[in-house]
């Protein structure tokens, strides 16, 4: 904690977490950290000056993005080694998670400067605590790559996790998030969170195939946007079990030698909305009994 009425100790980086909608959820250390600080880095100035006038804070702010980050993580290691303080603030949330902050976090560390967090508010774990999903365990996978190559090897490997699933992504790529997972994941159920603690926050729950058809009978959707998805069902004492169909159309498409296991796999595991690895350790599975 910052000594009360005093300056916060020298050469110490607060990694500090604000509101991700309703000001009000800010906390009373954060206030307190942030007004007695000599500089605060925060993503958009402009954003956290609206902060800092709801609180009266009064102290210099400096910008810090994702575009002029390795700047200015070096100009702030030199203020914190000259024995200043530090605050860093994203616009919502904890910097460094998903949000700017992680290359003047490693660039502290290594100067041996006391890096220090002030949590709070956070997008993922106030989405889980009311999804209604499994929150002992869960997976924060933030954005998915936008290239298809990548999105395929992450959700290939996320498909066999039992952890809830906890996606980011912007209004108009929600749809075809949507329908990425439900290839890859499979019909499960999930749950997206809007414009968490704004005032037209709002939480669907269904299916993923259900939460799709809600969303394409929709003009538009605005806001900011996280995803849940349930975890894959543990496996049964007997092992991966599929559907008899399935079983033999593996078993008549692997007599023609001109198909590919890895090509099958993600034919089949499209037509049954089962994750495309199961369906791949299976053929192989089924390859090995034919040697």
């Amino acid at each position: 904690m910052v000594p009360q009425g005093g300056k916060s100790p020298a050469g110490v980086l607060y990694v500090v977490a604000t509101p991700i909608g309703n000001l009000e959820d800010i906390t009373y250390r954060a206030i307190s950290v942030l007004k007695s600080v000599d500089i605060v880095a925060a993503e958009d100035t402009r954003h956290t000056a609206r902060l800092f006038s709801r609180y009266d804070i009064t102290v210099s702010l400096i910008s810090c993005h994702e575009h002029n980050e390795a700047e200015r993580a070096q100009e702030l290691v030199g203020k914190l080694k000259s024995g200043q303080s530090a605050a860093l603030v994203s616009d919502a949330g904890t910097p460094s998670v998903s949000d700017p902050g992680y290359r003047v976090i490693i660039a502290a560390i290594e100067e041996g400067i006391r890096v220090v967090p002030v949590p709070g508010a956070s997008a993922p774990i106030a989405a889980l605590s009311v999804s209604g999903l499994p929150s002992d365990k869960f997976c924060f996978a933030g954005f998915l790559p936008k290239k298809k190559g990548r999105q395929e090897k992450i959700l290939n490997r996320l498909a066999g996790s039992e952890e809830t699933l906890i996606f980011y992504e912007s209004p108009r790529r929600l749809a075809p998030l949507l329908k990425t997972l439900l290839h890859y994941l499979g019909d499960r159920q999930a749950m997206i969170a809007r414009e968490i603690t704004k005032r037209h926050e709002e939480f669907i729950r269904g299916s993923i195939a259900e939460l799709i058809s809600e969303i394409d009978q929709r003009q538009s959707v605005k806001g900011e946007i996280t995803v849940l998805v349930s975890g894959k069902a543990p496996s049964s004492e007997s092992g991966d079990e599929i559907p008899p169909e399935l079983a033999q159309e593996i078993e008549t498409a692997l007599s023609d030698r001109h198909i590919s296991p890895s090509r099958l796999a993600a034919d089949l595991a499209a037509k049954y909305r089962i994750p495309k690895n199961r369906v791949y350790r299976v053929i192989l599975d089924f390859q090995k009994k034919t040697i």
